[in-house]
């Protein structure tokens, strides 16, 4: 039995999507955990298990947990939090309560880039998530962190700037490469991990994507293929700090996120070494094609 968090999120979707392709052949049952199961299409819902409730709720994780063999975690959005620790291992401690009483032997949590980074102390969501990470991690269950740069898909967000005026931002520099990841790849990364359990102890699993890539060459490949010119904005980072309150953050968070974007400029995302299993394989150029053209031309 394996248990998907965020059944209906980003990555969590897809994660459901490819595990119910393949778990006829490996003989896996599904289970989600899910506050709205209405968002799940009937199909879906006829083939797995379904667990109501947030999974920070003691009652329900022990119930989505109990004869779970893994469990894919990952933490929702929560911009009011009072807190980063209460959006992540505050969150998680009803879960790691769970995990040990009902002795899961898996789990797979999406993280971050980061750990062993001179800036990894001070970087904000990132810091939170890794001890997070360190908390699952001591249930005693084999834990695996999907160690993730920022994502492709985030640019979705800034679809309508795109579009309407040629522009994308963020508060990078612009001359800096980094890697990027798209999310079905860390959904991928997942799938194989969540099914083929032979893997023990902890530690992370980088996805990196195929290449580093600075702000001024993504603007490059936006442009090229979106037939239109797009350029890079650097936005200051206290102006970015500033805005996030009036977008519904908490004064936390916002401070968290500063902090991580500054901690990226300093070199969060540059401490593994790309390798050809941490390369996922979908380029930024196809991403732009299948993913962020269609968006922009809606």
């Amino acid at each position: 039995m394996i248990v998907i968090t965020t059944p209906t999120g980003q990555i969590g979707g897809r994660l459901l999507d490819l595990l119910l392709d393949r778990s006829p052949s490996h003989g896996e049952e599904l289970r989600v955990v899910v506050r709205d199961p209405g968002k799940l299409p009937d199909a879906v819902r006829a083939r797995v298990d379904v667990v109501v409730g947030s999974h920070d709720e003691a009652e329900v994780v022990d119930r989505a947990f109990a004869g779970a063999d893994a469990v894919f975690w990952v933490v929702p959005p929560r911009p009011q939090a009072p807190s980063l620790d209460a959006v992540y291992s505050g969150f998680a401690r009803t879960a790691v309560a769970a995990l040990t009483a009902h002795g899961v032997r898996h789990v797979v949590g999406v993280s971050a880039l980061g750990r062993g980074t001179p800036v990894a102390d001070r970087a904000g969501h990132v810091t939170a998530t890794l001890a997070m990470d360190d908390l699952l991690a001591s249930t005693g269950a084999a834990y695996r962190a999907l160690a993730n740069p920022s994502f492709m898909d985030n640019l979705l967000w800034q679809a309508a700037l795109i579009r309407d005026h040629g522009i994308y931002s963020s508060t990078v520099a612009a001359d800096r490469p980094a890697p990027l990841a798209a999310t079905r790849d860390i959904a991928a990364a997942a799938a194989d991990l969540l099914l083929d359990r032979s893997w023990t102890g902890t530690g992370e699993v980088a996805v990196l994507g195929p290449e580093d890539l600075s702000a001024n060459d993504m603007a490059r490949i936006m442009s090229e293929v979106l037939g239109r010119p797009v350029r890079y904005e650097r936005q200051p980072l206290d102006e970015f700090r500033a805005s996030l309150p009036g977008r519904g953050y908490s004064e936390a968070l916002a401070q968290g996120f500063a902090d991580m974007m500054r901690a990226k400029d300093d070199g969060l995302d540059a401490g593994v070494e790309r390798t050809p299993q941490s390369a996922s394989p979908t380029t930024f150029r196809q991403w732009c094609e299948e993913v962020l053209k269609p968006a922009v031309l809606a």
